[in-house]
Formats: C-alpha cells, structure tokens, sequence
C-alpha cells in the first residue's frame, strides 16, 4: 500500500493553527498561567507545618481524626525530605488542571447523556484521548505554549478528561427512566429534571469520574516536568536524568502522598456532597464501634472554623515574619569593635598585615597594626594582648616558639606555601611512614610506585634524586602515565584496600577524599619550606567568629602574595594602606573573596531583573548555569534556573520562554537546531572552544585505537556502542555519518538511554574490565576518572570541533543589556571548567551549589571577572 503521510498532515495542521490563531493560544496560556500563579501564591504563602495543618483539619472533617493525622504527617514528611515547595507546585498545577478538566468535562457528558450523535461522535474522541500515550500530549504543548507550567496543564486536561466526560454521561444514563418519567408528567422542565433528579442520582458516580480525572492529572503533570512544568515532576526527571535514587525516590515519595491524599478526599467529598452518600455515611456513624473520638467527626461550621483560623495565623506570620532567617547581615559587621594586630617587619608580614587591616576596616571594625620583635610577639599572643598575627612561619623557622606558647594559641591554618612533593600510601598500610620504609617492601607494591605525566618536574626528581637517594631504583620502577591515571589507580586500589604508592603533593583534594600517608623525605631529597600560618590568641575565635572563619579560609597564591608586596614597595615607606588599596584595584572581588558579606558585592545596573535560564543534566552545562546563579544573584539579579531536553531547550527559547542558555554546541552537534530556531535565537558569543565528540573505549581494550579497529570485532562488544540521549545532535551524527563512514553500521547497534545511564553502563564495564564503547565528548570528567581511549577518526566523520556558545532569545541582548555584555566578554579555559565539575563531582549528589561556591572561593575576584560592575 502507499504510504499515507499521516504525520505530516497533522504536523501542517498544528503549524497552521499556530500561524492563524497564535492570539488565541496566547490567552489560553495567560489565563492558565494567572490562575496557576494565583492558585500557588496562596498554597505556597504559608509556613508548610501550618499549611499541613490545614489539610489535616479538611481530612478530619472529610473522613475522620485518623486521617486527619495521617495527612498531617505525610505531609511533613514531604517538608522534611525538602520536597515541600516542589509539592506546592504540583498540587498547584493538579488543582487548575483539575478545575478547568471537570468544568468541561461534566457539561460534555451531560450532552452526551442527552443526545445519542452527541454521545456517538464523543466517543471515537474521547478513546484517542485517552489511549493515545501520555507524552505526545507534550509535543502540540510545546509548539502552542512553549515550555513551562502552561504546555503540561494543557496536556494535563487533555489526557484527564476522558474519564471524567464517561463518567458522568454514565451517571445521568443510569438513573431511574421511571423517576425522570415522573417528573416530566408533573410537567417538570428538562433543566430542571436534570438539576433536581438526575444529577443528584448521579453524583455518586460523576464523583468518580472527578476522582479518576485528578488521579490522572496528578501523573500527566509529574511527566510535564520533562518540559519545564517544575514541581515534583522537574525532582523525578533531575533523578531520572542524573540516575539519582535518593532524589528519585523522595520525589515520588511525594508524589505518593499527595495522591493518596487527592484520591481519599475526593472520595470523601463525593459522599459528602451526594444524598444518598450522606445516608451511607450515617448508617456506617450509627452502627460504628470503637472510641467514638476516632469516629467523630467535625462539624462544617467547626472546620470552616478551624480552616480559617489556621489560615490567618498562616497569613499573619507571613506579613510579620518575614525577617525570621535573621537579621540582614551588612558590611557594618564590627559595630566598631577594636582588634589588635601584631607583625614582623618582613615583606610578607607587612604586606598580609596591611590587607587585612584595610579588610577589617571595610567591615565595620577598628583594627589597630602594630610591629614586634618575634620573641615579643609570641609572648604578647600567649598573654592575651594582641588578638592575632599573620606571619607564623611553621613547622620549621618558627617551631620553637610555638612549643613553648602552643597551649595558650590557636592555630586558624596556612594560607600560603610552597607546594611539597611526596610519596603517598594509603593509611592501612602499615609499617611504612618514610621513604625509607619502602625498602625491601617491593613484593608488597608489586615492584611499582604510580606516576604522573613523564615530563613532570616531579618525575625527574623522582628519577634522578629521590629513587637514587634512598635505594630504590633497583626495586621499583617509576610508572609513567598521567595524573588522572595514577589517581585512577589510588581509587582502584583504595576501594579493594590493596597496597599502592603514588607520587603526589601538597595541595592536593585527595587528601581530603581518601586516609593517605604523606612518607617523610628524612634526607630532604625533595626539598622542604614553611608554610605561613595565622595564629590567634586563646579565645579568639569565641569572641570574634566571624572574624575567625573568615581567616580560616585566607589564602593566597605566590603571584597575589609577590605583588602584593611590590604594590607596598611602590607606595612608599608609610604608605602601605595606599598600597594595599591600589593592589585592591588592580584584583576586585577580593575583599568579598577575603570577607564574604551577604549584600556587600556591587549591584549590577539591572538589579532585581530575573532572566530565565535553561540548561541540559550534562556535566560543563550543569557547572556553568549554576555559577552564573552565583554570580547572578550577587550582582542582586533574581534569576531562574530550569533543567530541559535539547528540543524543548530550542523550543523554548525560541517561544521567548527561556532567555538563555550556556551549552550550545555548534556548529555541528546541535547544527540541526540552530538551523531550524535560529532566526529566533541570538549567538552571544563563544567561552570554551576545542570540543571534540568521540567514541572511546577503556584503555584495558587492546588493539583499538581507531574507529577504523572497531570493524570486525562486533562480538568483543557484543555489537553494542552505549549513546546517550537520542535527540542530541552527537547521536544523529554517529548514526548518519561516523558508523556508515567506517562501514559500522551494519555491525554495531547504537543504544539510547541517556549520558547518566552511558556513564552507569560505563563504570559498571570498568569495574569488571570487560570491553565496552561509549559516546562521549571532550571536556568530560569520565577521563579523569577512568583510563580511557579516545578513538581517533581519521575519516573526520565527526566533523570539525564544536565551540560551547552562549545562546539566547532574539529579545536577549535588548532585555537584559548588562548581562548580555557580561556573557559576550565571558571565556573559560579547560583548566578552570574542569576544576569547577571536578568541585561539584566531588561535593555529591544534591550539592552543586556548596561544589561552585568552593570553585569560587578558590578564584578570588572571579564574580568581578565574570560581571564586571563599575
């Protein structure tokens, strides 16, 4: 038969529906969108155990003090698992989705109750709604109403009212033909008829119906959150993406909640508000046994009451407890207090010295500097006459002193020194604590200590002073590699608890993730320094916290340190404030860096302005959309952040329902959606270039090095190349051009689960080294973490590398005119992105911001960097 291009004809008719009544959609979209916000402005104003309360008290009323419990702590449950305002934004969209269902639902099936066409042309309708698989609703969503809280309500009422039009033209056809008989012989109108004898027979079963429809709705809008619906939808499908269980699981724990909650009160109200539902309730009152409190229940009048206290204590704490997270932290913190600085006249003394006073001062303290000889120092410490001191050279030049003073000072850390070189062994080795201990120990490391990269200094120390010096040339040989290859192996080794040795140094983060031995260099074969150290006299930290913490987390580099002392230098004898303040000029950010201060960053230009920002669940996107949020939010902007798909990404943005976005890869990957959005769409510019797409094996894969080697051993892979999201452009160049180029086609069949489950097959495959192909992308983490092979493509079927660009809608650059100024002068190297995805891998599951602020912390001046403000 001929093909019938059914597709097609409906894809013409949707486009013309948008071309013609694109003003219609436009007012549907606002209406759902007002009542949603309205709808959610009242859910969500209240404190969550007040609003619980209320719940319960409708539970209680509704079907008696059990449930009336049992609602009350599900629903803080949902608040302690901090599921609470994504609960609120669902049982938002549940109840408008739900209002509006049933407001056209019921007037429907009483048609078709009263009229056979009607019924019969209803019918074939109502089956494609309701069969037809609930994510196809989104795809016209999208197209109509771009993405958000508007495409998943309609595609909400859609797929829920089928029940709810069958029910009640069920309900009406079921009452007694004999009753309405009678009433229209007393000469009773249809309308009539209708109000006061069919629909009251048939609330019981139109109940239902309303009960099935909120049940639906309830799953559609969980499924909207794929498309920027948001609430607990937008948690599921975060944890779908990211292959989070906990998430995953606290999300849909919410979501049961909340509809066996739905499903139990409308259940109830269905009896309450039906005659004969009332009877039935009275008769199972009156023949009930037990504690009659457990089967009481409240009045209406008393829950109304009940209802509408709780609601006013809810709105007044709103009003008058605004400023309950505490009181507004300015950069006034000192309120004047004095503090006592003590330093040795040496450069980097003065120099720390002098920064800090004129931090202290932009803080609202008073500090007073002054300089001492060593000795006097210490003991003025020890005695409680000077607060603090910047210059503690230790463990070595100042070791003495701190032995005699060390009981009667605190230690709040180094912030500068230079980095060590080492030996590093896990600490359940035993018996081995110096390099020296590794002698004669060459079986139980295998004859091997890990290294990095061959031509590290580190590595020529080692080869030609360190291994020499202490013996061990002839008994171990020096593995050369790379640094994310012998981390690699630390990992491998630390989690079967097996012997290694790697080269390392100080600082390094894994010290801080495994329990490793820094081996002492007794002969000094690596060389040795200080570290400068800030010390605090006893009680310090107590009287001053803030203060405290603040130099517990100074640090800075040789380069900040080295012209920081020169600015002084330049400035003159007696002219070290002028020279601090001029090095200031020359590093903004830095006092907010040193001193952070809620509110005490400059403001941008558009403070307040709240763009919409969309980013994809991939690693270089997640990192950077969530340090713009930081930065953002600094310069006092309000933004919002939301996950999506590549196509509702585009989608979206070309609708004008997300402003921006930082992960546009072109011009190949996502060439196919620049193309088709682009004349809505504006490219800000390019941060990041030298992408590469690629496919890559484990280096335990012998013999593969080429995609041209992937030909013929289909079995070794059991004919499997592990993709990632099928939409992406990565996926549709693999498929058209890179396979059927090297004539692999026809051997490997390319799976679609999505980046989080390529990585979870991917780690699954390393851990027990069986052969595996995966789709992936440079820059990505998984090649710091495991030892893979890109393979090369000496066919360029892959195309030139992508750059990362800045993508946004046509109306960007004019609505958001500083922050598009900002993104235009922004660049990232591959050093700094990596490092900001390797500080949110390692701050865990659930805690990307806590990973970015540490990145920043680490990057001084960055905000000023990235948003310039003058």
């Amino acid at each position: 038969m001929p093909r019938l291009d059914i597709g097609k004809w409906i894809d013409s008719g949707i486009t013309w529906l948008r071309e013609n009544l694109d003003w219609l959609f436009d007012f549907i979209a606002k209406v759902v969108d007002g009542m949603y916000e309205g709808v959610h402005d009242v859910l969500s104003a209240p404190e969550p155990l007040l609003f619980a309360g209320i719940l319960a008290v409708i539970a209680w009323w509704l079907r008696g003090l059990v449930a009336g419990v049992v609602a009350f702590a599900g629903f803080a449950l949902i608040d302690s698992i901090q599921q609470w305002d994504e609960a609120m934004e669902t049982l938002s969209l549940v109840l408008v989705a739900g209002f509006i269902t049933i407001v056209m639902a019921v007037p429907l099936g009483i048609w078709a109750a009263r009229s056979r066409t009607v019924s019969t042309m209803l019918r074939p309708v109502l089956d494609f709604m309701q069969t037809m698989p609930a994510f196809v609703y989104l795809i016209p969503g999208i197209f109509f109403f771009g993405v958000g809280v508007v495409p998943g309500a309609i595609a909400t009422i859609v797929f829920a009212m089928p029940p709810s039009v069958r029910m009640t033209e069920l309900g009406i056809r079921q009452v007694d033909e004999e009753l309405v008989e009678a009433a229209e012989a007393f000469g009773t109108s249809p309308r009539r008829t209708l109000v006061r004898v069919q629909l009251p027979l048939a609330l019981p079963t139109i109940m239902a119906g309303v009960n099935q429809a909120i049940m639906l709705a309830l799953s559609m809008v969980v499924i909207s959150g794929m498309v920027g619906g948001g609430g607990l939808g937008s948690s599921v499908f975060e944890a779908i993406s990211s292959v989070d269980v906990a998430l995953g699981f606290e999300g849909g724990l919410a979501v049961v909640i909340l509809a066996m909650y739905l499903d139990r009160m409308t259940g109830a109200l269905g009896e309450r508000v039906s005659p004969l539902g009332r009877r039935a309730i009275a008769k199972r009152n009156a023949a009930a046994s037990g504690l009659k409190v457990l089967q009481w229940r409240p009045a209406t009048s008393l829950a109304t009451v009940g209802v509408v206290v709780l609601a006013l204590v809810a709105g007044g704490m709103n009003v008058f407890g605004e400023d309950e997270k505490g009181p507004e932290v300015t950069a006034d913190v000192g309120k004047g207090r004095s503090l006592n600085i003590g330093y040795i006249n040496w450069d980097e003394g003065v120099a720390s010295t002098y920064l800090w006073k004129e931090v202290l001062e932009q803080r609202g303290f008073k500090p007073k500097v002054q300089s001492y000889e060593v000795g006097a120092l210490y003991t003025g410490m020890a005695a409680g006459d000077i607060d603090v001191q910047t210059n503690s050279w230790l463990p070595v030049t100042h070791e003495s002193y701190w032995k005699n003073y060390r009981d009667k000072l605190d230690d709040l850390g180094s912030w500068y020194g230079p980095t060590s070189l080492e030996v590093a062994v896990p600490s359940y080795v035993k018996g081995v604590k110096t390099l020296e201990d590794l002698k004669g120990k060459g079986g139980t490391f295998k004859g091997k200590i890990i290294g990095i990269e061959p031509g590290a200094g580190e590595m020529k120390l080692m080869k030609d002073k360190v291994l020499p010096g202490y013996g061990l040339d002839k008994e171990y040989k020096l593995v050369s590699g790379s640094t994310a290859g012998m981390l690699s192996q630390l990992e491998r080794s630390y989690a079967k608890q097996e012997p290694v040795a790697v080269t390392l140094w100080s600082p390094h983060w894994a010290y801080s993730k495994y329990d490793l031995t820094k081996l002492k260099d007794t002969k000094g074969a690596f060389g040795s320094g200080d570290r400068l150290h800030m010390l605090a006299r006893k009680g310090f930290a107590q009287k001053e916290p803030q203060v405290a913490e603040w130099m517990k987390g100074f640090k800075l580099d040789e380069k900040q340190l080295t012209t920081l002392e020169q600015a002084i230098q330049d400035a003159g004898k007696g002219n070290q404030q002028q020279g601090v303040r001029a090095w200031l000029e020359k590093n903004p950010g830095m006092i907010d860096k040193i001193a952070p201060v809620a509110g005490a960053e400059a403001k941008g230009k558009q403070a307040g302005a709240a763009p919409r920002i969309g980013y994809f669940p991939w690693d270089e996107d997640i990192a950077t959309t969530y340090l713009w949020k930081n930065v953002l939010e600094r310069r006092g902007y309000k933004p919002s952040i939301k996950q999506y798909d590549v196509g509702s990404m585009f989608t979206g943005m070309a609708a004008g329902q997300i402003d921006v976005e930082f992960d546009g890869w072109l011009p190949v990957a996502q060439k196919q959606y620049w193309d088709k959005y682009k004349h809505n769409l504006v490219d800000i510019g390019a941060w990041y270039d030298k992408t590469s797409l690629e496919l890559a094996v484990p280096s335990y894969v012998k013999d593969v090095k080429s995609l041209a080697d992937l030909k013929g051993k289909g079995d070794r892979f059991k004919g499997k190349i592990v993709g990632i999201e099928p939409g992406t452009g990565q996926m549709k160049l693999l498929r058209d051009k890179v396979l059927p180029a090297y004539g692999l086609d026809g051997e490997y069949e390319v799976t679609s689960a999505g980046s989080p489950a390529m990585l979870a097959e991917l780690e699954r495959s390393y851990k027990k080294r069986e052969p595996i192909i995966a789709v992936l992308w440079t820059p990505h983490w998984a090649y710091s973490k495991y030892e893979l092979t890109k393979l090369a493509d000496p066919k360029k079927a892959f195309g030139e590398n992508n750059e990362i660009r800045s993508l946004g809608h046509k109306s960007f650059p004019k609505k958001y005119p500083e922050f598009y100024g900002w993104l235009k002068e922004w660049h990232m190297t591959e050093k700094e992105l990596a490092g900001l995805e390797a500080s949110i891998q390692d701050a865990g599951k659930g805690k990307i911001e806590e990973g970015v602020q540490k990145w920043m912390d680490a990057h001084p001046g960055i905000v000023d960097k990235m948003a310039p403000v003058k």
